[in-house]
């Protein structure tokens, strides 16, 4: 297996976000992705710089309003007198149909979710390098590897097509799916990290070809709280093509496998003809976030339950945050994975 990363993405160093209203250290750093960088070769995978791929995998599933913004936005916040170093809203619409603004200000508002995605002078090219890491992984599964590590840096789930947010610039994992549904006519995205993938849901919502499956820490009272509840089902011809199962704060690697079990089952329901797995280390009983509590042998586990699909599988970091274990969850997980996709392809790809 390869893991697919390019060094650039270490330049994106957001300084700080809001938590509770109270200012703290950006989590999201570029030491994460040297410890994962370590472990990634650590288990053994081949390490492939990603080509540059240009706007067109962004722009397969990001509104060309967005992309933009996201290119211009930086340049234009620094001429307001008095600006902050990073790009960070401070006024949001209350709704998304009305006029468009022409100021950086109200862009930002209608750009950025919340305070937690600023942007510096080097967010884009880093977030269309990790986007190109995505995308390449998804090239090799297409072309005939049975799976490969997409390294993505900033990570992507929480973007919508036209909204960043909590830590994520472009969404990797639909930018993956879409490029492995040129060869695949349906695609499943299961999402494993903390927070629920609000938009990776939002890019899909009313998609019959794109099953959206994530198990999270419930909403009601965590990030991103107004997504992620199981009554949330899709729309229009993608209604039934979406399943949250959100778990209770503390959950271990027992609740967590059970509801693995039931996304497994929704997922070979749907048949698909490859797999991206939006593989956050959040979950970990040690993250900083602490809303989940899997363990690090339960990462290998969770990781050989998938594998046992037996799809063309493209793994998409999302979160994981540092702590002493996040190399050896990676690790784990991988070796799991590796480890079950033995067995899957000796089962003929049925579930354990």
């Amino acid at each position: 297996m390869k893991v697919i990363y390019d060094e650039v993405q270490k330049r994106h160093h957001p300084g700080f976000f809001l938590t509770s209203g109270a200012r703290a250290p950006n989590p999201e750093t570029p030491a994460r992705a040297d410890m994962l960088f370590a472990a990634a070769t650590k288990a053994g995978l081949i390490h492939e710089v990603p080509p540059d791929l240009g706007l067109a995998p962004a722009a397969s599933v990001h509104t060309p309003e967005y992309l933009a913004f996201l290119a211009t936005i930086y340049t234009r916040w620094q001429r307001i007198e008095l600006a902050s170093e990073e790009v960070i809203p401070n006024i949001h619409p209350d709704r998304r149909d009305g006029a468009y603004p022409l100021s950086a200000v109200g862009q930002a508002g209608y750009h950025m979710a919340d305070t937690s995605c600023p942007i510096g002078a080097d967010t884009y090219e880093c977030a269309l390098r990790s986007a190109h890491a995505a995308a390449q992984a998804a090239r090799l599964v297409s072309a005939g590897d049975p799976a490969a590590y997409a390294l993505c840096r900033p990570p992507g789930h929480h973007a919508f097509a036209d909204l960043a947010g909590g830590f994520c610039y472009l969404n990797n994992a639909a930018i993956a799916a879409q490029a492995l549904r040129a060869t695949a006519d349906r695609v499943t995205i299961l999402d494993v990290d903390l927070h629920h993938g609000n938009g990776t849901q939002g890019i899909f919502y009313a998609r019959p070809d794109v099953l959206t499956v994530s198990i999270h820490a419930d909403p009601a009272r965590f990030y991103p709280f107004f997504w992620g509840h199981a009554d949330e089902r899709g729309r229009d011809a993608g209604l039934g093509y979406n399943l949250n199962l959100p778990l209770e704060r503390k959950t271990g690697d027992e609740g967590f496998l059970a509801a693995l079990d039931r996304a497994l089952e929704r997922i070979a329901a749907f048949a698909p003809g490859a797999l991206v797995v939006a593989l956050g280390l959040d979950a970990y009983e040690g993250d900083p976030f602490a809303g989940l509590a899997v363990t690090t042998p339960g990462f290998g586990r969770i990781g050989a339950r998938i594998a046992q699909l037996a799809l063309p599988t493209v793994i998409v970091q999302e979160g994981g945050y540092a702590c002493e274990a996040l190399g050896a969850n990676l690790v784990s997980f991988l070796d799991g994975f590796r480890a079950g996709h033995r067995v899957g392809v000796a089962l003929g790809g049925e579930r354990p």
